[in-house]
């Protein structure tokens, strides 16, 4: 039976495994249905041909990441252009591994803790590349003073206070929305009392590397409920009135689609593409800063934006039930 499943997906044209690995035409971005997943999906294959596990290609993300960041510590063009072209690969490994997991059956616990693991370290590096270049350079408009510590407060700001709470509460209305087009099978949202009490059931059983990831995840989960009352109180009507999101009506599951999906850009805006594109050319025309000034001046107003028009339409939603 297993070898009969195995063959038929080996028989599958490229074009129906490039499919298979979209989550939803909802919630792809063209960037990435036209550009980064058949990439990724030409390496998955060869990596899948090569017997090569898709931690091993997580991990090489992580080191292109970094390599990114040393490259854009430079200010001349050549550097620049190459850190572009690693932080483009280390993306293309980030989708590749996904992709990979899920056509070899390989998602574990490690895994899924370096994926997310992947993506912080690659701006966290980027940004500490950054403020190291600018510090000894004079601020626009101001010759003889020099950016100095100020550019790491900026940076702080821009990368905790406003990069990470827009690019988790993007990755939660995705998920919100997949779990309405696709149900539980076809979305990864969360809950913090789920994660708690996986978390509770560790102590003193799982190993460290499960206790840490289960309680950072928790408060991952805790983060985005919190930010989204309005969703929690209609998520729970819901949950006590169907029991389960698949029991609940299709024309209900339609109009909150109808309303989310407006919304799904603006999530797509705030996490990697858009945020790489700036970061890409600023660098390139050696204003590195800008692109935390963009997270905090035009990202946080997206982010504004779309969180009250979520809200706004979770109450019409519980206002129906």
């Amino acid at each position: 039976m297993e070898s009969e499943i195995k063959e038929k997906e080996d028989n599958k044209s490229f074009k129906e495994l490039l499919q298979a690995t979209m989550k939803s035409e909802d919630t792809e971005e063209w960037i990435d249905v036209w550009f980064t997943r058949p990439i990724g999906l030409f390496f998955a294959l060869l990596w899948k041909r090569l017997g090569v596990h898709p931690n091993v290609i997580t991990v090489l993300s992580i080191f292109l990441g970094i390599g990114a960041a040393v490259m854009f510590y430079h200010t001349d063009l050549a550097h620049n252009l190459l850190g572009v072209l690693l932080l483009m690969l280390a993306n293309f490994c980030d989708s590749t591994d996904g992709q990979l997991a899920r056509m070899t059956g390989q998602k574990t616990l490690v895994g899924r803790m370096l994926d997310g693991f992947a993506g912080n370290v690659w701006f966290f590096s980027i940004y500490a590349a950054i403020c190291l270049r600018v510090m000894p350079q004079p601020m626009p408009g101001m010759e003889t003073q020099k950016w100095g510590i100020w550019i790491w407060v900026l940076a702080f700001v821009a990368g905790v206070l406003c990069h990470s709470p827009q690019a988790s509460l993007a990755d939660y209305y995705r998920q919100i929305h997949l779990l309405f087009v696709k149900g539980k099978e076809g979305s990864e949202l969360d809950s913090y009392a789920s994660q708690h009490e996986i978390y509770a059931s560790l102590k003193g059983n799982g190993s460290l590397v499960e206790r840490l990831f289960y309680y950072n995840y928790q408060n991952y989960c805790k983060s985005q409920e919190h930010r989204t009352p309005l969703f929690q109180r209609f998520y729970s009507s819901l949950k006590e009135k169907y029991g389960s999101i698949d029991n609940v009506p299709q024309e209900l599951k339609d109009e909150f689609r109808k309303g989310s999906l407006p919304l799904m850009p603006l999530t797509n805006i705030l996490s990697f593409n858009a945020r790489a594109i700036c970061l890409y050319i600023a660098c390139v025309l050696d204003c590195p800063w800008v692109c935390f000034l963009v997270d905090i001046l035009v990202f946080n107003v997206i982010y504004i934006y779309m969180h009250k028009k979520h809200e706004s339409l979770c109450k019409t939603m519980i206002q129906k039930l």
